[in-house]
């Protein structure tokens, strides 16, 4: 029988802000018996969705492995920072339409724009309110996203 939790694919380098995101999804009575996958880079995070390294990922055919039914994404990460990240899942006929949540320190705003030009579903600022940053969750999966953007004090 197959696990029907909802499964989300968290993108974040920093401990205590991965930490911050689980506590947020406990909050939402929407998700909060989901199925987190962590991943501390870009890197890792293709490894995840497709078994191999950014290195291989320009070679030819390859298959979505593991669709979450959501990416939570830092942007400046090491290795292979979000917005690059962002651009590879995009670009991919399987992977192009899961949601995905900017969730990042940046309040740089070619950050913001380059963010929405690649297609994220919402972006939101780490010091963003913590019941704004909950909603924004549950947004994201009951389809309900219209290029939200969330800011502190909104």
């Amino acid at each position: 029988m197959k696990d029907n939790k909802i499964e989300i694919l968290l993108v974040e380098d920093n401990p205590d802000d991965a930490e911050l995101v689980m506590m947020a999804l406990e909050q939402n009575k929407n998700i909060a018996d989901c199925k987190i996958h962590f991943a501390k880079d870009g890197v890792e995070a293709l490894q995840y969705l497709f078994g191999f390294e950014d290195a291989d990922f320009e070679d030819g055919d390859f298959t979505l492995i593991n669709r979450p039914h959501m990416i939570i994404l830092d942007l400046y990460m090491p290795r292979l920072d979000g917005l690059e990240f962002l651009k590879k899942i995009r670009e991919h006929p399987e992977a192009k339409n899961i949601p995905i949540i900017v969730l990042t320190a940046s309040g740089k705003r070619t950050d913001w724009v380059d963010s929405h030009s690649l297609g994220v579903d919402c972006y939101i600022r780490k010091s963003v309110d913590f019941h704004q940053f909950v909603k924004a969750t549950g947004w994201a999966l009951s389809g309900a996203i219209e290029e939200k953007t969330v800011y502190p004090n909104q």
